[in-house]
């Protein structure tokens, strides 16, 4: 029974502090987008990795009459993303 209460004071503690976060600046926006594109590129120069590793076995233990294995395709290099900044809008003008 103790443990559900903890359980349940933890689970509303926790909603609170996430409650409780402010949104991010564009500053943050952007420096988080930029860390997405260089995790995901990472990951395409770690798969091209891999398949040169994969390829370097296959030939060493090659035997006769197989085919060569495919070649890997290069990642192009790494093109951070741009911020798409709106424009801000225009005042309305003011009635008198």
């Amino acid at each position: 029974m103790k443990r559900w209460f903890v359980c349940i004071a933890c689970l509303f503690g926790a909603s609170v502090a996430l409650a409780a976060l402010p949104t991010p600046t564009p500053q943050q926006a952007e420096a988080a987008a930029l860390a997405r594109a260089k995790t995901a590129y990472a990951g395409t120069v770690a798969n091209f990795q891999l398949c040169q590793s994969i390829n370097a076995v296959a030939v060493k233990y090659k035997t006769a009459g197989t085919p060569d294995p495919a070649p890997c395709a290069a990642p192009p290099p790494f093109v951070p993303p741009t911020a798409a900044v709106a424009p801000a809008p225009a005042a309305a003008p003011v009635k008198k």
